[in-house]
């Protein structure tokens, strides 16, 4: 079995996703910061989506695979760790159907309405991306935050249903997803439910330094980001 090498940028929640996964699974791996290396040629020869996070293992077809759901996906396949990906295939279609709708719908409203406040890009075709105007961006930011509301009920009432997890009693790698991509609502001082702030609180109880350690980073940035805008605001720069 080959060792794995992992490649993220710290501040990212998709990063924090497999860096609390790796950690919780007990995996052996080594951890790369690749801050402002993902263009380089040596970087996009091994990924040319010059996407993080990124795992380097001799055993893949080309050796290398991005996306965080789909890197814990296959550790889990190839390491059997069922806690976290249970092989009965109806618990594991609500997994995958959670990540998927995570991806797909949740994280889309999520970043056009945080990565204003990070500093992080905008992607190309959106209101963000362009050189609109403060007031249209800023309508169209708060548009995605109040957006978010629908999605996250969906969680609680159909994934989750009554459940600590999604997993059920104990953490699937959705409720690693998940809650590493609430973090990010901190940013805008996004007014939680109870029920999203209890999940985010079980799974770091549940998971220990490995939560707890990448989450660390991603909190940092945020409070960095958002103590950079008060002096803005407040001109005490």
């Amino acid at each position: 079995m080959s060792k794995i090498i992992l490649n993220v940028i710290k501040p990212s929640v998709n990063n924090m996703t497999v860096r609390v996964f790796l950690r919780a699974a007990g995996l052996d791996f080594t951890e790369h910061d690749v801050y402002g290396q993902t263009r380089t040629p040596e970087y996009l020869a091994k990924a040319p989506s010059h996407l993080t996070p990124m795992i380097e293992t001799a055993d893949l077809p080309r050796g290398a695979l991005w996306e965080s759901c789909a890197i814990m996906q296959y550790l889990c396949n190839k390491h059997s760790l069922n806690q976290f990906y249970p092989k009965d295939p109806e618990r594991r279609a609500m997994i995958d159907s959670a990540m998927f709708y995570l991806i797909g719908t949740f994280y889309p409203y999520l970043a056009r309405a945080t990565y204003p406040a990070l500093h992080f890009p905008q992607y190309p075709g959106e209101v963000g991306y362009t050189d609109a105007d403060h007031d249209t961006k800023e309508q169209a930011r708060k548009a995605a935050a109040d957006a978010l509301a629908e999605p996250l009920e969906v969680f609680h009432a159909f994934y989750m249903a009554g459940k600590p997890f999604i997993g059920g009693d104990q953490p699937s790698i959705a409720d690693i997803r998940l809650a590493a991509t609430l973090e990010f609502l901190e940013a805008i001082d996004y007014p939680l439910p109870a029920w999203a702030t209890t999940h985010m609180e079980a799974m770091e109880k549940a998971l220990g330094t490995a939560y707890s350690e990448p989450a660390a980073d991603v909190r940092g940035y945020i409070a960095y980001v958002k103590a950079q805008r008060e002096e803005e605001l407040t001109g005490t720069a």
